[in-house]
């Protein structure tokens, strides 16, 4: 089997910055296959893209989490089957943008903090033994707080927050999202890595020495 390595984090955290470079590096070390989650370039994103843009509802904390957790976990199965699986089975390292994790991230604080640890072994459940994605190696959690991705966000779309889709539009959502994903990082066993330090960001280089300090772990 290969490895799995999944960069999360909150809408604005560096995600893709940073997946960028780590695909350039660990490519000189080894055999690579970089994914990314929703997979928007394929059909099995159709439910995902429908949510994000506030069709099946305006707010997303109106759209029930077991539902919307299956969108996202539909195109991941698509993907896995018709892209990756092969790399996986033949030994690759991959390294991918999002994954089951997300669903923790987004999906969990829409229900009472009572019902979380349920979900959390509900996703798995689901994801890994039903559905049978591989379980990844390592987990690396971009946190950024909230008010800052917001500005670096709003950067992104040249200050016009109608480009924005439900779940970035929404501060109070991200905030919980913020929460749940701490939470699920501490019952997973994720590694965080911190990208701001009393209120400024964290550079480029200094965030990615830290990622690949902890890939190198798995590698």
């Amino acid at each position: 089997m290969g490895k799995l390595i999944v960069i999360d984090g909150l809408d604005g955290s560096g995600k893709t910055t940073q997946f960028d470079i780590l695909k350039e590096k660990l490519a000189e070390k080894t055999a690579v296959k970089s994914i990314s989650f929703p997979d928007y370039q394929n059909p099995s994103s159709s439910l995902v893209k429908m949510y994000l843009n506030g069709e099946i509802s305006e707010n997303a904390s109106d759209v029930n989490a077991y539902a919307a957790s299956s969108f996202y976990a539909v195109d991941r199965y698509a993907s896995y089957k018709m892209f990756w699986e092969k790399n996986y089975l033949d030994g690759e390292l991959i390294l991918a943008s999002r994954y089951v994790t997300s669903n923790a991230i987004h999906q969990m604080g829409k229900l009472p903090e009572s019902e979380w640890d349920g979900y959390l072994k509900w996703l798995a459940d689901y994801e890994y033994a039903k559905l049978g994605l591989p379980e990844a190696d390592m987990v690396i959690f971009l946190d950024m707080p909230v008010d800052i991705s917001q500005r670096l966000m709003s950067g992104r779309y040249d200050g016009d927050d109608s480009k924005k889709d439900i779940h970035e539009a929404n501060v109070k959502y991200l905030q919980t999202c913020r929460k749940s994903a701490l939470y699920a990082a501490e019952k997973l066993g994720w590694r965080i890595v911190p990208c701001s330090e009393d209120g400024k960001i964290l550079s480029v280089g200094d965030i990615n020495d830290k990622l690949m300090q902890l890939i190198k772990e798995v590698l």
